[in-house]
């Protein structure tokens, strides 16, 4: 009888015993499910990066202008060449001047014609009215020797006008330069017969240039913002400020163009190169983004958790911006086990 009661005993230590470990269990899950991942952080000024953006650009003048005869005559002397540097008022091109000459003399002897008859006019109305006072001559002729000396008056104010139109024209015989410039190309030969609107010389404008950039509109808000945009040139870096972004979209190169001021020596006009400039704002690396629930975005250090900042701005492998205070720290070890609110222990 001895036998079972020992056996019975052993069963119920045993069943003891199982009953002791599943009640661990729980335990044991709860301190997983609590354990804190290690992780390494570092603060965002040290990992902050100020991203470099490049665009093609070219040095462009407010005036490149073509200069065209405005009458039409027979070209005798173009005393400019490529290259040559001309003051405001210079003497491009000379045209035959002979014909308008001769067409001023002329207005200008029906100038004088008009004169005498005016002249004569402003006597026989003198006379009339003093043999008017006297009733020697008719009301009727009074008036028409008014009418006559009126008539003649206005025939001399219409005259002038011809004769400033001759003398315009004979002036636009000599082509002169609109401003300082440069010489770009010549476009006529001496012994050629310009007509009005033939194109007789091409000149730059060198002193009011400026820089204009083709711009991805993702990088378009980022320039106004930028830290010493430059030109860079084969033979030299231009520092620039920015006039400008016109606010117009290409939509076949899907560009905006941006217009930029030289802040000290400027670069020849056609020149070409790149416009190189910093953002201001600090970027993380793209390689410290995280994604979750379909958002990319940083881990930072919140106690002893960890708290997803999301970026809506940031592109999959791009840096993105962060508007983070510098002391912030970042998560950069250990990031991929976290979720928004995961508790962490910062490894030495």
């Amino acid at each position: 009888m001895q036998r079972p009661s020992h056996t019975h005993a052993g069963t119920v230590r045993a069943l003891l015993a199982g009953l002791l470990v599943l009640a661990a269990l729980p335990s044991l899950a709860a301190t997983d499910a609590i354990e804190a991942i290690p992780v390494e952080a570092r603060p965002l000024s040290e990992l902050a990066i100020y991203p470099q953006y490049r665009a093609p650009a070219s040095v462009v003048s407010d005036n490149d202008s073509l200069i065209s005869a405005e009458v039409g005559a027979r070209i005798v002397e173009i005393p400019v060449r490529v290259g040559d540097v001309v003051k405001k008022g210079a003497v491009l091109v000379q045209l035959e001047r002979t014909d308008f000459e001769l067409a001023l003399a002329r207005e200008e002897t029906v100038l004088q014609a008009l004169l005498t008859r005016i002249e004569l006019a402003d006597y026989q109305l003198s006379r009339a009215q003093a043999l008017s006072q006297k009733q020697a001559v008719s009301e009727e002729l009074l008036k028409q020797r008014e009418s006559e000396l009126s008539n003649l008056h206005a025939q001399r104010a219409g005259q002038d006008i011809a004769l400033t139109q001759a003398k315009r024209q004979l002036e636009k015989c000599t082509v002169r330069a609109p401003f300082e410039a440069v010489i770009s190309e010549r476009l006529a030969q001496v012994g050629e017969l310009a007509s009005p609107g033939s194109a007789l010389v091409q000149v730059v404008d060198n002193r009011h240039l400026e820089v204009s950039a083709q711009l991805q509109a993702s990088l378009a808000q980022s320039l106004p913002q930028a830290v010493q945009p430059e030109l860079v040139t084969p033979q030299q870096r231009y520092p620039l400020s920015l006039r400008h972004i016109v606010p117009v979209f290409d939509p076949r190169a899907r560009t905006r163009e941006a217009r930029l001021r030289f802040r000290a020596d400027a670069a020849l006009p056609g020149s070409a190169g790149e416009l190189v400039w910093r953002s201001d704002q600090p970027h993380l690396p793209a390689e410290l983004l995280s994604r979750r629930d379909g958002l990319l975005g940083v881990f930072v250090v919140d106690g002893e958790q960890a708290k997803f900042i999301p970026l809506p701005d940031a592109e999959e492998g791009r840096p993105a911006v962060v508007s983070l205070a510098t002391q912030a720290a970042i998560v950069t070890l250990g990031r991929f086990r976290l979720q928004d609110g995961s508790p962490i222990v910062l490894s030495q």
